[in-house]
């Protein structure tokens, strides 16, 4: 009777039971969220953006996260999660009575609650759909929405879930962030006490990481080390292996193959801009840009050399502090104590001064090693006293450096030495475009990113100087003038009745001579016949000139000053229009982004720029969206493709042809002999007939430019302060260098540097191409000094280019010798001079 009053007790138990926890899952029932959406997850993941060529160049987003599917997960670590998280995985249906009864027993017995039965199931659905509170009511739920996924998903697919969204620290979620952060690996290179470590972590992720508490880290590790040893997964001796490996995690940023900041943060804000930021950070977005990493690379190192050799030539500004000087010297610990606190600047390391002879340092940098920096890395530092004024040559180290003194070195990688430096206070930019499509091949916005996320490339409006002088010369060319039209280089005197002063524009140098062909005032850069030019054209039409060329009309200054390029345009908008030039007469859009891929790898955003061809705008008929047959198949774009085509080719490649006197003159780099052009170092560094461009320098040298182009590449580059006011100044001679720069900065000098490396480096791949004519333009020989038609075949006649029609018709009188460009050189490569 008894036992039957047993059997009937726990009958009644268990009813009572089953009818208690239907009542709390009808009373939950409408709380619990629809766990069929876990089949269309989209798990948040950032912001990628890529160059051209496939290369991560940055990742933006508040959680790190890399998508796997469950085949990309190692068996080893799964079975480390297996036999941490939940042993009966396979085995239960998302919850495990085992786990709850003994984390009853655990709340008996020490009246605290623990999350010691939640299984993975279990942990998947609070990590989709419910809060961390530890709560009765949010336990039940967890209970209910994990029977829930067991009967909508297969256990692979709820693993996936769990090994995507689990957090493990330092803003990494998932194992593949989770293996990407503290050892630099995909998933698939992790030894196994790497893995372990990862598999410990879901417990603590914040507090026991370990790059936090590698202690805590390495005694969480070694338990799901014994747990896989019990359960079969590893044998003895893996174990003993992995259980005496040291702890190897540090902290690793985002799997970034190439660090171009400028381009990339372009990239984010055009992307925050079109969806918002939180769908833009977590929506796993994939940006592929138009960047070439190659030629990315080459600028910014271009830039970076070029800054560092200004600012070295203008001198020294000292140590950044004296850490001793006759007290004890300090032990390499100390030091290395101290440098701990100092960050690195870009390529620069700070380090501390311990020994000094007359012809090199010893330096200890915060890894404690002894770097010696030799003579060539200190002669430069002679004292800077000003912009334009430095002290005289150094003739030993000692005379720069002294045992305690805190300073900054940098690896000079063209020189393969340590060298002294210190941060560059000037900056600059440069930026280049494919000049057919405007797509930006590369772009870099200012020397430190870090300091400044001013990108002066694509922000800096700054006075554009010389280089708008070609610009003036197309117009003069479309109102009838030749390469061969004579204005008077003399100077002006124009009386200004409203300021009551006199309006001088003076050469740079300083020096007038007489009647000059258009072609050598473009290639001396002579300011005063610019001028001319530009009273021959028309204020309004030269204006309007600029305008075709894309540059804002708000931007451009309704007085004579703007011949000598007084309007403020940014690097950019001159490559834009640069190449006008390159590409025989059309106005391009440039361009970043090729195309926009979300999550799904679907497209978002093409672009589909506007391209020049002269083939195929000459052969579209009148009122007709359709080109000629015989056109089609080599360019098959509709009209709304084409590019406006703005200049007439004739005209871009008459300016195309001066330019080219700017960086060769009336020589070549061979000969020293004949007139240079202002751009004479680029036919000496690049030695390539294909290259064209214009120097520029702005009043009392603020600004510094260089831009220029080949058949591939339009490339623009600046130098200057952010401080406008300041300017370059100027260089004495330093007895400790050759082939050094001296005198005023200017555009040659300071910004045409960084063009010369850039466009040496990026055209070694393209093979030299020779200019052709379009079939209206000619050749005739003229004399050197009157522009008019000569008969001899000597130093004073050159050919020249002329638009049909506009040749000269009368030949010069006999006997004239007095020239202007002398040099002797063939028919054949007179028309290419």
């Amino acid at each position: 009777m008894n036992i039957r009053k047993i059997i009937a007790f726990l009958i009644f138990t268990c009813f009572l039971g089953v009818f208690f926890i239907g009542c709390i899952y009808i009373y939950v029932q409408p709380q619990l969220p629809d766990v069929s959406k876990l089949k269309d997850v989209q798990l948040n993941a950032p912001l990628t953006v890529y160059s051209e060529d496939g290369k991560v160049l940055s990742q933006f987003g508040e959680k790190r996260r890399i998508p796997l599917t469950i085949e990309d997960i190692p068996q080893t670590m799964i079975d480390a999660f297996i036999a941490t998280e939940d042993s009966r995985f396979y085995e239960h249906n998302g919850v495990d009575p085992i786990g709850i009864l003994r984390a009853a027993l655990v709340l008996i017995a020490t009246g605290k609650k623990s999350q010691g039965a939640s299984t993975i199931t279990m942990q998947v659905a609070r990590n989709f759909f419910l809060s961390r509170e530890k709560t009765y009511i949010r336990k039940i739920k967890e209970i209910f929405v994990a029977l829930h996924i067991e009967q909508t998903l297969e256990k692979n697919d709820i693993l996936e879930l769990y090994f995507n969204r689990s957090f493990f620290g330092h803003r990494a979620y998932g194992v593949g962030a989770a293996a990407q952060v503290y050892y630099g690996k995909d998933v698939k290179e992790l030894t196994l006490p790497e893995t372990a470590m990862i598999a410990g972590l879901p417990q603590s992720p914040s507090i026991a990481n370990p790059i936090r508490n590698p202690e805590r880290a390495m005694k969480r590790r070694n338990v799901v080390l014994m747990r896989m040893l019990e359960m079969g997964f590893i044998q003895q001796q893996a174990y003993d292996n992995a259980i005496n490996a040291p702890v190897s995690a540090t902290y690793h940023r985002h799997n970034v193959d190439f660090y171009a900041p400028y381009i990339a943060e372009m990239a984010r804000t055009y992307l925050v801009d079109k969806f918002g930021k939180e769908v833009a950070y977590s929506g796993g977005y994939s940006i592929y840009t138009t960047i070439d990493s190659n030629m990315q690379y080459h600028a910014q190192q271009a830039l970076k050399n070029n800054i560092f050799a200004y600012d070295e030539r203008h001198g020294y500004r000292g140590e950044l502090e004296k850490l001793w000087s006759n007290e004890a010297p300090w032990s390499v610990e100390k030091i290395v104590e101290y440098l701990a606190d100092i960050p690195n600047e870009q390529q620069l390391k700070p380090a501390v001064v311990t020994k000094v002879s007359k012809r090199s340092a010893k330096v200890v940098a915060r890894t404690g090693e002894t770097i010696t920096l030799p003579w060539e890395g200190i002669s430069w530092a002679r004292k800077y006293i000003s912009d334009t004024i430095q002290g005289e040559h150094v003739t030993n180290a000692q005379s720069v450096l002294s045992a305690g003194d805190l300073i900054w070195i940098r690896l000079n990688e063209t020189k393969k030495i340590w060298q002294l430096s210190q941060p560059p206070e000037v900056t600059g930019a440069i930026v280049s475009i494919a000049p057919y499509d405007g797509s930006i091949k590369a772009l870099v916005g200012g020397y430190n990113f870090n300091q400044s996320q001013y990108n002066r490339a694509i922000q800096a409006e700054r006075q554009i100087g010389s280089n708008i002088k070609p610009f003036i010369y197309a117009a003069a060319l479309e109102k009838g003038k030749t390469l061969a039209s004579l204005f008077n280089n003399a100077p002006i005197n124009q009386w200004d009745q409203r300021q009551g002063i006199a309006w001088r524009p003076k050469n740079s140098p300083d020096v007038y001579t007489g009647p000059t062909r258009m072609r050598l005032a473009l290639g001396k850069s002579i300011n005063v016949i610019s001028v001319r030019l530009m009273r021959e054209v028309g204020l309004n039409e030269t204006i309007n000139e600029l305008i075709k060329f894309g540059f804002k009309k708000e931007s451009i200054p309704r007085n004579e000053s703007l011949a000598l390029g007084s309007g403020s345009v940014t690097p950019l908008e001159v490559a834009r229009a640069y190449s006008v030039f390159a590409n025989k007469g059309f106005l391009i859009e440039p361009y970043f982004i090729n195309y926009i891929l979300d999550a799904d790898g679907n497209h978002v955003m093409q672009s589909s720029p506007r391209v020049a061809c002269s083939n195929c705008a000459d052969a579209l008929e009148p009122n007709n969206d359709l080109m000629a047959p015989a056109v089609q198949a080599f360019c098959p774009l509709p009209k709304e493709r084409l590019a406006t085509r703005v200049l007439d080719s004739a005209i871009a490649f008459l300016i195309t042809d001066a330019m080219s006197s700017v960086i060769w003159g009336g020589g070549n780099w061979k000969h020293d002999t004949g007139w240079t052009g202002t751009a004479w170092r680029a036919a000496r560094t690049i030695k390539r007939r294909d290259i064209y461009g214009k120097t520029g320098t702005t009043n009392e040298s603020k600004d510094s430019w260089f831009s220029g182009f080949s058949p591939y590449l339009t490339t623009t580059a600046w130098v200057g302060f952010d401080d406008n006011q300041r300017q370059l100044g100027s260089v004495s001679a330093n007895k400790n260098f050759k082939n050094q720069i001296v005198g005023a900065e200017s555009g040659a000098k300071t910004a045409g540097p960084m063009w010369n490396e850039f466009m040496k480096n990026v055209l070694k791949p393209f093979p030299e191409r020779t200019r052709i004519p379009p079939q209206n333009i000619i050749s005739v020989r003229i004399d050197r000094t009157t522009g008019l038609l000569s008969r001899r075949a000597d130093h004073t006649s050159r050919f020249e280019y002329f638009i049909e029609g506009t040749e000269p018709t009368s030949f010069t009188s006999a006997g004239s010798t007095t020239i202007d460009d002398d040099f002797t050189i063939s028919e054949d490569e007179a028309i290419f001079d």
